[in-house]
């Protein structure tokens, strides 16, 4: 009898066709958005579930599926996983690192040359049939060649564009990270370590890449905007909640900086309603990593997961590996 699983949002056909060659797949091709208690009761009886990041997986959810093993997310972050609370259950946790890493990077830096260069507000001015004439200051925005790019969080993605900034527009990278990155890895992305008020003080472009949780929560809030530049813009492609977006849209209306650009919000898909008011700002939902050959790399990544515990106990990419260890 083949082992379930539960694929919980409408996925590729390939990939739902791969995984039924070994399991029992029950998959959401409607992309119904359960609630927490029809995600448990689909669950039941599933040995293995196909996350997409948004799902949560917590001691309540938990406690109600016993048989569930493991939880494979197709994202490189898992804050909708309650690892502790998995790992006391026995319920290994997976993601898909590294598969997304240059997509991203490529999309962060197009949301930082959108934002720099006022793209998506000069061209709701042009849709909206305002303009007439040209004149020397219209829609001026920054340089990115030879400004100082900053980088909080100094991951796979942090490097990545750090490399872009400094090899391919001449940029001066700074970041700020919970630890320094070797001589080597700082040379080849041609960065160099500084404190965090250092980094918001002197970055012309601040990059947010790092990962979510309570210590990052609300990472930069009004404290952090007011010791940026007049004319700095930052841009956030990391998770929602790494700022704090009242206190964002707050600082663009008062342009205590230029201009910001946002792929994550915080309780999306919600948008804060003050970020919607405001011209300076490029709103996008969610799509840093939206090509098809990297969505497709992801979701592979999250088939060879659960086929790799759940017929072979070898998980690629496990995020508690404690659980290992205990079998």
């Amino acid at each position: 009898m083949l082992p379930k699983i539960l694929i919980s949002r409408a996925i590729f056909p390939e990939i739902i066709a791969r995984l039924g060659q070994h399991f029992d797949v029950t998959s959401n091709q409607d992309d119904v958005l359960w609630t927490p208690s029809q995600l448990s009761e689909q669950l039941q009886g599933m040995s293995g579930v196909f996350t997409t990041g948004g799902e949560r997986i917590d001691a309540a959810l938990l406690a109600a599926c016993p048989v569930l093993k493991i939880c494979a997310n197709m994202a490189v972050g898992y804050n909708n996983f309650d690892l502790d609370a998995m790992t006391a259950a026995g319920v290994l946790g997976t993601n898909a690192p590294d598969v997304l890493t240059e997509t991203t990077a490529d999309f962060g830096f197009a949301l930082l040359m959108a934002t720099a260069r006022r793209v998506a507000e000069s061209e709701h001015f042009l849709r909206a049939g305002l303009w007439t004439r040209w004149r020397y200051d219209m829609f001026t925005g920054s340089d990115i060649h030879g400004a100082t790019l900053g980088i909080l969080g100094m991951g796979r993605i942090g490097q990545a564009i750090a490399r872009r900034g400094a090899h391919g527009f001449g940029m001066k990278v700074i970041y700020h990270n919970r630890s320094r990155l070797d001589d080597a890895t700082e040379a080849q992305c041609g960065a160099r370590y500084v404190g965090k008020a250092e980094l918001l003080k002197t970055a012309d472009h601040l990059v947010l890449v790092l990962p979510y949780s309570a210590s990052s929560h609300h990472a930069i809030g009004a404290t952090e905007l007011a010791q940026m530049k007049p004319r700095a813009t930052l841009v956030n492609i990391a998770r929602g909640g790494i700022v704090d977006d009242a206190a964002l849209a707050a600082a663009l209306r008062n342009k205590t900086i230029a201009a910001a650009g946002l792929d994550v919000f915080e309780g999306e898909p919600k948008v804060h309603p003050d970020l919607l008011t405001v011209p300076n700002v490029v709103l996008t939902p969610h799509i840093g990593s939206a090509t098809v050959p990297t969505r497709l790399a992801m979701a592979n990544l999250a088939a060879d997961n659960l086929i790799g515990y759940l017929l072979h106990d070898k998980p690629l990419t496990p995020l508690n590996p404690a659980v290992l260890s205990a079998r």
